[in-house]
């Protein structure tokens, strides 16, 4: 059994649900179902009890958890040794970061220096226009963006912050004097065009193409960083969502930041290249699945 499929296992017996797995694990779910169907063709009994209400663990599931839970623990114990000798070298990481987040994930970076003394981390900033470029040139070993990433040649690590989303607005705007706004709000304002190179799945989930009503949410002027986007917004050009992180640490003259109630959260995650995986990218990753999200 290969080292992700005892993770499958282990946290499919954990969650005891295909989905909430595959979601952990950022994995898709036809890939939880193949890995346990392998597994219980190899031993030649079930796993688990499936029904379309509930998943449980059978008598054998039950007994291999016990005992590989025991062999993953022994495993990732011996990888976390050795790879805190291998990083003692003194290796340190670029993160790409959106405005204040590497502040926002101090927390996070001084447990990592602590676990791996001779780790260390540096910053830069992320384009929202090209968000991955960076990362594929290796300018940046891993950067911190929000959900969902969908790049085939890209890792999509631990999620590291959670925050409510926000909406920048003249501080003139009439929304500005009801003090909220929703999402159908936008279809009745533009907001910035990141331009052609921010792959669309990626912007739309921070800025929705069209409403919940399904009407379409008009996009323009381009803007391709975050300070051209809050110009555009205090010259009453357009309006823009942003991650609350935006309105903690700023708070420019002519702009006002309202709550959006009706829009999801969001979640940051660590994203590397997955051809430029190291020692160092997956101790950080293991901090960041073992410190838990950040919620702002």
């Amino acid at each position: 059994m290969e080292l992700r499929d005892i993770e499958i296992f282990l946290t499919l017996a954990e969650e005891l649900h295909f989905g909430r797995t595959a979601e952990r694990l950022h994995v898709s779910q036809a890939r939880v179902s193949q890995a346990i169907r392998t597994q219980e063709r190899r031993i030649g009994t079930a796993l688990f009890e499936r029904t379309s209400r509930r998943v449980q663990l059978t008598p054998v599931g039950r007994r291999l958890r016990e005992d590989l839970q025991q062999v993953h623990d022994l495993l990732q114990a011996a990888l976390a040794r050795a790879e805190g000798a291998g990083l003692s070298a003194g290796q340190t990481l670029k993160i790409g970061v959106f405005g204040h987040a590497g502040h926002e994930l101090r927390p996070l970076f001084e447990t990592f220096r602590t676990r791996y003394p001779g780790s260390g981390v540096t910053f830069g900033e992320v384009n929202g226009a090209d968000p991955f470029n960076a990362l594929r040139s290796g300018e940046h070993d891993v950067n911190v963006l929000w959900l969902p990433v969908l790049e085939p040649d890209l890792t999509v690590g631990p999620t590291v912050l959670t925050g409510r989303r926000l909406l920048a607005v003249a501080t003139d705007h009439p929304l500005a004097q009801r003090g909220f706004a929703s999402l159908e709000d936008l279809a009745d304002n533009r907001v910035v065009d990141f331009g052609p190179d921010a792959p669309d799945y990626w912007v739309a989930s921070m800025v929705p193409t069209h409403t919940p009503q399904g009407r379409r949410i008009p996009r323009g002027p381009i803007a391709r960083t975050f300070h051209e986007i809050l110009s555009l917004v205090a010259s009453g050009q357009c309006v823009h969502p942003l991650g609350e992180l935006a309105a903690r640490y700023n708070n420019p003259p002519g702009i006002a930041f309202l709550p959006m109630p009706d829009a999801p959260e969001l979640q940051w995650a660590l994203i590397w290249r997955s051809t430029a995986d190291s020692a160092a990218i997956r101790a950080l990753a293991r901090t960041a699945a073992d410190f838990g999200p950040i919620q702002l």
